[in-house]
């Protein structure tokens, strides 16, 4: 006999309760097994192609994880440092490029810039933040990075996850299927292959789109010759899974700093612009469609509030576990929705009634 609503609702609500509680406590040590189960899912329809291609899971396993060594050596070696570097010489450039900013302004607006306008008091704030604290906010920002990602998490602990994450995932699966209640065991693998497909049309979609992109985007700017078209390009690509913003982002920090090293070659600075403009066109007619689909029932405001409150909630594993969640409470939301819209309490209990009788005919 299956158990009576409320006591479901009491236990789905303590489950929910024990996990913000654990997730909220436990978030920095989480960190290194969320990351690793990101990855595993990720890697596991690669791994499932390589099992039909002959290999066994084991040897599957182990060559997804060389290829992903190699492929992170190189990254530590060719482009991270490269990276950090160009982000520090950035921001150390800001104040000048503000400078110039302003002295374009006080020679075209000067009226903008009288000792008693507003325009002038904010720009003379932003430019004393950005001269004092500018180049303060990036060593702490990545010696905050460091101590929160170190060397072990990153080189050891989250490897190791990820690979017997993957070597067990199809495992793990099963066992889970196994513990599903009996009278709603239908009912839960239908709702977990949506969240599924949903999760793997966005994270993995979008991943592959933001990888692809932020590489376009950089290799780009830096033909054209671009100042930190690096950075330019991992902040765009970084950003790109939500829609338009990592094209209105980097454009517009491209755009600025072309206008800034490149004022009056308006040749250099179109095809900078054209960079973008390009960019956008083959994510939206391309990339996304074909990668992605047209609609994985994640809204981009949807998936900035749950990012902007799991993140405020349980930091930066908050944010990791912020789409899975929202992917969810979306498949859960359309599934009640639905329920609800089949019930008396939509339909009316004469609606309800008469199409009972029809089927009864």
């Amino acid at each position: 006999m299956a158990l009576p609503a409320h006591k479901q609702f009491q236990f789905w609500g303590i489950f929910v309760v024990v996990f913000a509680v654990v997730l909220w406590a436990l978030g920095d040590v989480l960190l290194p097994f969320v990351l690793g189960g990101a990855i595993a899912y990720f890697l596991d329809p690669l791994a499932d192609k390589l099992e039909a291609k002959g290999l066994s899971r084991a040897a599957s396993t182990t060559v997804i994880t060389l290829f992903g060594v190699l492929i992170f050596v190189v990254g530590i070696l060719a482009i991270i440092p490269s990276l950090i570097q160009q982000t520090e010489e950035l921001v150390k450039t800001l104040p000048e490029a503000f400078a110039q900013l302003r002295a374009f302004v006080a020679e075209r607006f000067p009226s903008l810039l009288q000792p008693d306008s507003m325009m002038h008091q904010s720009l003379q704030k932003v430019g004393d933040f950005l001269q004092e604290r500018g180049g303060e906010f990036v060593q702490t920002a990545l010696s905050s990075a460091a101590s929160l990602i170190n060397v072990v998490v990153l080189l050891v602990i989250v490897p190791v996850v990820a690979f017997y994450l993957l070597l067990d995932w199809d495992r793990m699966v099963a066992e889970v299927d196994k513990l599903l209640p009996r009278d709603h065991a239908p009912t839960i693998r239908r709702l977990a292959k949506d969240i599924d497909k949903t999760l793997a049309s966005f994270v993995r979609g979008m991943g592959t789109v933001c990888l692809i992109l932020g590489t376009y985007y950089a290799v780009a700017l830096i033909l054209v010759g671009l100042n930190f078209g690096l950075v330019v390009g991992f902040i765009a690509g970084l950003v790109t899974f939500i829609p338009y913003l990592g094209a209105l982002i980097g454009g517009v920090l491209a755009i600025g700093l072309a206008l800034f090293q490149f004022w009056g070659d308006w040749l250099q600075i179109g095809l900078v612009a054209a960079i973008f403009a390009t960019g956008q066109m083959v994510e939206g007619n391309i990339l996304t469609p074909k990668l992605v689909g047209k609609s994985v029932g994640l809204h981009p405001v949807w998936l900035l509030l749950a990012l902007s409150v799991f993140g405020a909630l349980f930091g930066f594993v908050g944010m990791l576990v912020a789409v899975p969640v929202a992917a969810a409470i979306g498949v859960l939301a359309r599934f009640v929705t639905g329920q609800y819209m089949s019930s008396t309490l939509y339909k009316g209990r004469s609606e309800t009634d008469q199409a009972s009788a029809q089927d009864a005919e």
